[in-house]
């Protein structure tokens, strides 16, 4: 998918289209005021106040109509500069342009001219209002203004625009491919998770076939993890304020946590992230070099207070679960550990089918003295060690500077979605922090008390974010080992007592071997059942006749495909379980 904001070109012709989109909407709605209208990721929007009307899909095509007709004027785009006082007696009338001027430094200020509007703007812009005809209107929402509840509504409408009508074509095919990809829409369709105003928003819950896949992907991920020799841990979901303000949480993170609680005079957090937890059970007892490394793992129950415009699903929640591991090592250790943490890594991607990725070293903004720890040779030190051991193991990368953690830098592994803009799956930070804060210790080869350097790492990040890529990624066709509902049955009669009961009796045989089956036995047709089973992405779908009764057979369809193949039922037994147990 195209990134508006990022491609200059695009930029400025999305920019332009919506002032085209703004003078459109004045000419039908002459009282009408407007807010901002940025250029955003996927494409543009403009936010307006229609005087208490609220759009709808008629009004989209009615704008639609009259910026065709505005476009069609070819009128230029002409830039001037006024004075602050010019402006503020031009836009006193507006509340909103009064409100963005009450903001700007005295001195003079840019407008542009098309037609008969002008609007307050930096620019830059194409030279005609031609040049934005090849536009589409996507979509409209009600927002508060600012973003204050306790603020007017406004309408925001967002749109696309593109130099050719080629590419507005293909752009609108993908947003209908996004449409079909979209884990929310299939999340809905093959009823895998809801969210609930008055649950809360960002708080998703698993129905039972969505759990499936959940519990699928934590047994998964924790066999490898048992594999090598990590060690799981449970625990709580809340921690003390002390907590967080020893682990340095309280001072960088506290505006993306919920706020504190007070309990019989202690405060109390939701926690966001698991790592000062983890650090108290390493202080539990005594450590010797020899016991080390230590890899501490858990998926564990996190909770930030992510801001409403960004929720997303099951991809981006206020409450999510992390694939989360913390490996105390010595500074000697670091290049294994690093290592076996990028093996581990890229093993999941290829299970998983996953290639189209990057890796990124993640470092601090030394000029950002808030956000992060203020120690330099500490940062230093661990960015140089974590580069100089990524080169080494021959991890390619590239560096972005102030993506790192407030503690210490890391490298994120990020995957491009089918759909939608790159996102971060895993990630290893290097901490050289918070373990000097908790004042962690191990008893060295001559007996001395050391610190130890700390491993934070996610291999499937959240497994609800993971759940989110993978379900887009395959539109809902999990493979049969992940798949909620492995195998539906269905008879070509309802009312057949003895071909219901040799259906019993083969999904019966079934879950006997451990797979996830179901038997259709509602009285509806049989197509209805069939497209239903389709919609459900069930892999496969086992279809019982007369026939197949007499001899011992079963029929069976495969997700997305027409024909069918009749085989014995121990043989269709023995097949799937294998498929099952390799996970193919």
């Amino acid at each position: 998918m195209v990134n508006f904001k990022e491609d200059e070109r695009l930029n400025t012709l999305n920019h332009s289209c919506a002032h085209l989109m703004a003078q459109a909407v004045r000419h039908l709605y002459p009282r009408a005021k407007f807010w901002v209208g940025p250029v955003v990721e996927e494409g543009f929007y403009y936010d307006m106040d229609l005087g208490g009307v609220m759009l709808n899909e008629d009004d989209l095509a009615a704008i639609e109509k009259e910026m065709k007709k505005v476009a069609k004027t070819g009128a230029r785009i002409y830039r001037r500069e006024i004075t602050k006082a010019e402006a503020l007696e031009m836009f006193k009338d507006d509340p909103y342009k009064m409100d963005l001027l009450s903001n700007m430094e005295d001195g003079n200020i840019s407008c542009y001219d098309q037609g008969d509007f002008t609007d307050l703007c930096r620019g830059p812009h194409v030279d005609n209002v031609k040049l934005c005809r090849n536009f589409k209107l996507i979509k409209h929402s009600g927002v508060y203004w600012k973003g204050d509840a306790e603020n007017q509504v406004l309408q925001r409408v967002y749109g696309v625009c593109f130099p050719t009508p080629e590419e507005l074509e293909d752009h609108l095919r993908l947003l209908e491919e996004a449409k079909e990809r979209d884990h929310r829409k299939i999340g809905k369709d093959m009823e895998l998770f809801m969210v609930d105003e008055l649950v809360g928003r960002g708080l998703p819950m698993y129905l039972p076939k969505g759990q499936i896949i959940w519990q699928e992907l934590e047994d998964y991920v924790k066999a490898k993890e048992r594999r090598l020799d990590y060690q799981h841990v449970m625990t709580p979901c809340v921690g003390t304020v002390s907590l967080y303000q020893t682990s340095g949480h309280w001072d960088h993170y506290k505006e993306n946590m919920f706020p504190a609680m007070e309990v019989e005079g202690e405060n109390f957090v939701l926690r966001p992230m698991n790592c000062p937890h983890h650090m108290r059970i390493y202080a539990n007892k005594p450590h010797s070099y020899k016991e080390l490394p230590i890899r501490l793992a858990e998926v564990a129950h996190d909770f930030r207070f992510e801001a409403s415009g960004t929720l997303k699903g099951i991809e981006r929640a206020r409450h999510f679960c992390q694939n989360d591991s913390h490996i105390f090592c010595t500074p000697d250790q670091i290049k294994s550990e690093v290592k076996g943490v990028c093996d581990l890594i890229f093993d999941v991607y290829k299970d998983f089918g996953i290639t189209n990725y990057r890796c990124v070293l993640s470092l601090r903004d030394p000029a950002d003295t808030r956000k992060y720890h203020p120690d330099d040779e500490m940062w230093n030190t661990a960015e140089q060690a974590l580069r100089e051991v990524l080169t080494d193991i021959g991890i390619e990368f590239t560096e972005e500077i102030g993506e790192a953690a407030f503690y210490g830098p890391k490298l994120d592994v990020n995957v491009r979605p089918a759909i939608g803009n790159e996102i971060t799956l895993s990630t290893c930070q290097l901490d050289f922090c918070l373990p000097a804060k908790f004042e962690l210790t191990y008893v060295d080869t001559n007996g001395d008390k050391k610190t130890p350097v700390v491993l934070h790492r996610a291999i499937l990040g959240s497994l609800d974010r993971f759940m989110a890529y993978i379900l887009e990624e395959t539109k809902g066709n999990l493979p049969l080992w992940l798949a909620p509902l492995q195998v539906k049955v269905l008879t070509i009669k309802n009312d057949d007592d003895e071909l219901n009961e040799y259906a019993m009796k083969s999904v019966n045989a079934l879950k006997d071997a451990g797979v996830r089956v179901e038997f259709d036995d509602r009285s509806e047709k049989f197509g209805y059942k069939m497209r239903e089973a389709q919609i459900q992405k069930v892999p496969y779908i086992v279809v019982l006749g007369k026939n197949e009764m007499e001899a011992g057979r079963i029929s069976y369809r495969l997700h997305g495909e027409q024909g069918t193949e009749t085989v014995p039922f121990d043989e269709f037994v023995t097949m799937i379980t294998e498929t099952i147990r390799t996970k193919a």
